[in-house]
């Protein structure tokens, strides 16, 4: 994991830690629901940050003798409890809190702090927010932002574009609601806005938890690396036919690599060695991120027929 996502998870903690304490005094002056629910959202993204922060340290653990891979996954499981948090805890205390608002409406007293608050918490959110954005634009390159989350391999990054995106969002609803209970007398408004920061915070849970889950059971290599150690293992003579070429991410910097080949008939195993040593410089040159490379030695029709086999029993196991 780069410096800079650590960077970006402590800018982040820092200044959700100063917004959810300026929001709660808010929400206790005022009692304005929307403003609790931002102080909750607030509170519960400050405690992911920690959870992130920890996931890092985690996942720089050495390899031992129980995960000889190491820990580098830690940072997906991690980042899966975030998503869970935002949708447990923010999602739902705010719904809960916007439709208990909405049933019994409460006048909302200085609506003049929230004001102010609501402010404040735009500057240093929207700080957070660019700082963020910054940091991922340097690490998506040329892809879209869509295509770059899906494709990310680091959550701790994208994770908090999510939050910081989403914080921001809802206090534009947070303002929106707080000015139209003032201004219709209405506080109907109030828990509204509360219970649309909810559906948002539950639409960026869901799609966090969407893309950590597939990191969490294990993502092949986006498919540039994965053309470029096919091309490696075509340049090499010794060896007629790529079988197959698997790769695995088991941590944010960590690439697994399996390759099954056919070699040239005729050929010593010392030439084989050689080749496979060769090949497995190669690829870590060329891609630093692949860490272990298994290099199998094996016949066309062998793979073919094993091939047929694993799907003969795949079929037969849908059928049962």
């Amino acid at each position: 994991m780069s410096s800079g996502s650590k960077k970006v998870i402590i800018a982040a903690l820092a200044g959700n830690t100063m917004i959810a304490i300026t929001k709660f005094i808010a929400a206790s002056i005022t009692g304005s629901s929307a403003m609790l629910s931002e102080g909750i959202h607030s509170l519960v993204d400050t405690g992911n940050q920690f959870l992130l922060l920890h996931g890092m340290k985690q996942a720089r653990k050495p390899a031992d003798e129980q995960f000889p891979y190491g820990h580098g996954k830690e940072i997906y499981f991690w980042s899966f409890v975030v998503a869970i948090m935002i949708f447990a805890l923010g999602a739902g205390i705010s719904l809960y809190e916007g439709v208990h608002h909405i049933r019994y409406p409460e006048a909302i007293s200085n609506p003049v702090i929230n004001y102010i608050v609501l402010g404040l918490a735009m500057l240093f959110e929207g700080a957070a927010l660019l700082f963020a954005l910054r940091e991922f634009r340097a690490a998506k390159g040329t892809l879209g932002y869509i295509e770059a989350v899906q494709q990310g391999k680091d959550p701790s990054l994208f994770v908090v574009v999510f939050e910081d995106s989403a914080a921001m969002l809802g206090l534009v609803v947070a303002f929106l609601g707080v000015l139209l209970a003032q201004l219709t007398g209405n506080y109907v408004f109030d828990g509204i806005a509360s219970v649309i920061i909810g559906l948002i915070l539950a639409v960026t849970a869901i799609w966090m938890a969407v893309e950590t889950k597939s990191l969490l059971i294990g993502e092949s290599a986006n498919l540039p690396i994965r053309e470029g150690i096919n091309e490696l293992v075509n340049e090499i003579d010794e060896i007629d036919t790529v079988n197959e070429a698997l790769t695995l991410h088991i941590g944010p910097e960590f690439l697994l690599v399996n390759i099954s080949a056919d070699f040239a008939p005729g050929i010593s195993s010392d030439q084989v060695e050689r080749s496979i040593a060769v090949l497995e410089t190669r690829i870590k040159e060329r891609f630093p991120i692949v860490k272990k490379i298994f290099i199998e030695a094996e016949s066309r029709s062998h793979y073919l027929r094993v091939k047929a086999q694993e799907q003969q029993a795949q079929r037969d196991s849908k059928q049962g």
